[in-house]
């Protein structure tokens, strides 16, 4: 019987200390994901590092953006007009030529012997004229010999005149100063007329094709300022609006617009492309923002403004008296202890030590104490753009500082360092220069 009863106790005991085992595990495992939870949701993500700019009003101005086609004010292709074999290429590529020179000469020799031929005939005719005119006045000849002669002379003389301009057509010379390209012919070579020669080009002063949209054509006139750039931003050259094409394209709804712009540094050249920026009248007093700074989303376009984090409440503030209050109470306590102290010269300089690392501690939580960084997500309404800076219409108040670089996996609420040792306005060149 007692066996029995020392089997029953034992089981019970190993049941209840299972039982104990087992609640243990179950309750540390609640325990553990209870904690977890409330690690991550209590956890805040690391602070990001930003660049930021403070929003501004400033001057803006506005102007017509386009791409455009450059071509020589004075441009072509020059071709020969007769036919015939090359006998001279008196130029090189590239070289500049004066007005009127000599591009190219073909093999002339026949043409030479008419015309020295046709010379004497004519020589010939207007001494018979001269004879016809002379007799005539003595009474001597009649006057259907001195008409023949004077015809004789005449076609004479226009027959010259005809060989003269056959003769000129065996040379090719320049219409007009400028530089000429690569040769296109080869000594020797027979050339048939229309074959092109060579392409000559006036750099000194280039023209701008480009078009701009039937909206924007009312803010376009005669004498505008252009400013063009090959790229990078940077616009260099500055010209004026030449002419307007008073039609407009109804296939394209594009009007076209010819500038012109000087090209001393031959920086320019015929087919080219360029970007093209009209310059309109300077505004004021206009917020704007690096284009950088916009976020454009399914739900709109957005800004992230780094505002300090509001505090907790107003127990913090009830909590900072007290602190305040403690080094007042500890000050008497300092003065009563100095007079239990018989020796100054031992004690002085021992208090004195923890005096002055007391104020450096003090400052220490001042600077902690400074309120955190956070992000507000602000809509905006974007307007107009220009050299990477955009307006900002609606929703952008003056004095706001504004993030410019970062906003990568960036939300609302957001702890934020701000860091403004980049500029992304600015290209890594010339801050490398800079710096």
């Amino acid at each position: 019987m007692f066996k029995r009863i020392l089997r029953i106790f034992i089981i019970l005991l190993i049941l209840l200390v299972l039982g104990v085992v087992v609640g243990g595990i179950v309750w540390f495992n609640y325990f553990r994901d209870g904690m977890i939870k409330q690690y991550f949701a209590t956890m805040k993500p690391p602070a990001a590092t930003v660049s930021t700019t403070i929003a501004k009003p400033a001057n803006w101005t506005p102007g017509v953006e386009a791409i455009g086609t450059v071509r020589a004010v004075r441009g072509v292709d020059l071709t020969v007009e007769v036919s015939g074999i090359v006998k001279e290429i008196p130029f090189h590529a590239n070289e500049k030529v004066a007005s009127n020179a000599v591009l190219l000469q073909l093999d002339d020799a026949v043409e030479r012997a008419d015309l020295e031929a046709q010379k004497a005939q004519a020589a010939l005719d207007q001494v018979s004229l001269t004879r016809a005119i002379e007799l005539t006045k003595r009474g001597v000849g009649s006057d259907s010999t001195l008409d023949s002669a004077r015809a004789a002379a005449s076609a004479s003389a226009s027959q010259v005149t005809r060989l003269q301009a056959v003769l000129d057509q065996k040379q090719l010379t320049a219409p007009f100063a400028g530089t000429v390209g690569i040769p296109k012919i080869d000594l020797g070579q027979y050339l048939s007329p229309g074959t092109s020669v060579v392409t000559l080009q006036d750099l000194d002063t280039m023209r701008v094709d480009f078009s701009v949209p039937e909206q924007q054509l009312p803010l376009l006139k005669i004498g505008q300022t252009v400013r063009l750039g090959l790229g990078g931003g940077d616009m260099p050259f500055a010209g004026a609006i030449r002419g307007i094409d008073p039609k407009i394209d109804p296939s394209s709804r594009l009007v076209n617009i010819r500038a012109e712009v000087a090209n001393p540094d031959g920086k320019l050249t015929p087919g080219q492309f360029v970007q093209v920026r009209v310059e309109l009248p300077e505004e004021q007093n206009v917020l704007s923002l690096p284009q950088t700074a916009l976020t454009t989303s399914l739900y709109g376009d957005y800004i992230f403004v780094v505002q300090p984090a509001k505090p907790a409440g107003a127990a913090p503030a009830q909590a900072e008296k007290p602190a305040d209050a403690k080094p007042a109470d500890a000050k008497p306590a300092a003065d009563a202890t100095k007079p239990a102290d018989p020796k100054p010269s031992d004690p002085t300089p021992a208090d004195a030590k923890p005096a002055d690392a007391k104020p450096a501690d003090a400052a220490k939580p001042a600077e902690a104490d400074k309120p955190a960084l956070v992000l507000s997500q602000v809509f905006v309404k974007p307007g107009r753009r220009n050299q990477g800076m955009v307006e900002i219409v609606e929703g952008l108040k003056a004095g706001e500082e504004v993030v410019t670089a970062g906003q990568n996996r960036l939300f609302n609420g957001m702890t934020v360092n701000v860091d403004n040792t980049i500029d992304p306005t600015k290209s890594a060149n010339k801050q490398a220069d800079q710096q």
